[in-house]
């Protein structure tokens, strides 16, 4: 179920050509939770290689932050995480891929900006990791600051809103920079590790990730200090069906929620005798949410339950004990200072 398929560049290049051409015309949506669950799987674009993110392992079976909210997104609708198909998208090829229909939802690294919100026929789920454009460099060249990049060449993938910010980034400091542009992943990283580009810029939290690469010596790379660009990433939909829109939406906010109340993957059996309203809600104990939303009324317990509340799939991913361990930040709850805010469910 769960095997990687690859889309080639030929089966969307007039797709591209196409979106350039009049980026406001997009495939008409019809009702698409119908639609998956006639087909028994949710298709899901992801990306072909991000550590921490999404990846396929030696099986073809994926893993991965956004991987499992493809699994979150499946638990709600059929009862079952595993009811997705995975598809590896590039840059360049994932919009294409949801406005024709061929991926039900995007869940690679997408950005949410005005731009993509109004002109691509997108609409986007809430952020479920916030970051932003961050550089990683050489130890040993002695790149201590953005300043020192001046006149760097650097590494960086098309069709990204990272290229557009470094050009913001250099232009607004009085800054030159050559760009090598390198669509296949692992093509650009290998770029920068072998010596090609003086740094590598990709969103900060990609970063860590890269140092794998260089087998050698992974911690001859350092990132830059700073955050240099808001980079809410998010599920995104085709716009036109508002249940397909909100029930993603919604499983977002349960994996929220969730954690907020207490409820995780380990104690959800647990919890569904707890007494609390909000707690008998979210598990479907009470109300009739599931029915709202064309799912089952236990939907958010299936989520939990199978893949986890937020602070579960965050930990498993970029946890301490994990290759790609992240500090939360801006990705914990508003309760605790954070930009992690799930709406009432009642």
């Amino acid at each position: 179920m769960n095997k990687v398929k690859t889309v080639g560049l030929s089966a969307v290049t007039g797709l591209v050509l196409a979106v350039a051409a009049a980026p406001a015309a997009v495939a008409d949506s019809g009702d698409t939770l119908a639609s998956v669950k006639a087909r028994g799987e949710l298709l899901c674009g992801v990306h072909p290689a991000r550590h921490g993110f999404a990846a396929p392992d030696s099986q073809g079976k994926w893993s991965g932050f956004e991987v499992d909210f493809c699994h979150a997104l499946s638990a709600a609708i059929f009862g079952d995480a595993n009811k997705v198909r995975f598809v590896a998208l590039s840059s360049q090829q994932r919009f294409p891929a949801i406005q024709s229909g061929e991926v039900d939802v995007l869940a690679r690294n997408v950005s949410a900006t005005l731009g993509r919100d109004t002109a691509l026929g997108l609409n986007f789920a809430p952020p479920i990791f916030y970051t932003g454009t961050g550089f990683l460099v050489r130890e040993a060249d002695g790149i201590a600051k953005i300043e020192d990049l001046d006149g760097a060449t650097i590494c960086m993938a098309p069709g990204s809103t990272t290229e557009r910010n470094v050009a913001q980034i250099f232009a607004a400091r009085g800054m030159s920079y050559t760009p090598v542009v390198i669509e296949n992943n692992k093509q650009l990283v290998d770029a920068y590790v072998t010596g090609r580009c003086d740094a590598l810029t990709k969103d900060k939290a990609a970063l860590p990730g890269v140092r794998a690469f260089d087998t050698q010596d992974p911690s001859a790379h350092v990132m830059l200090p700073g955050i240099y660009s808001k980079e809410p990433l998010a599920m995104a939909v085709r716009q036109g069906d508002d249940q397909w829109y909100d029930l993603v939406k919604w499983v977002t906010y349960a994996t929220f929620n969730a954690e907020e109340l207490g409820v995780t993957q380990a104690n959800v059996d647990e919890m569904k005798s707890s007494e609390d309203p909000d707690i008998q809600t979210l598990l479907g104990v009470i109300g009739d949410n599931g029915t709202k939303l064309g799912v089952d009324n236990a939907w958010a317990y299936n989520v939990v339950k199978q893949v986890g509340n937020y602070e579960d799939i965050y930990t498993r991913h970029f946890g301490p004990d994990t290759p790609v361990a992240l500090e939360r930040d801006q990705n914990t709850l508003w309760t605790e200072g954070g930009l992690l805010y799930g709406f009432p469910m009642q």
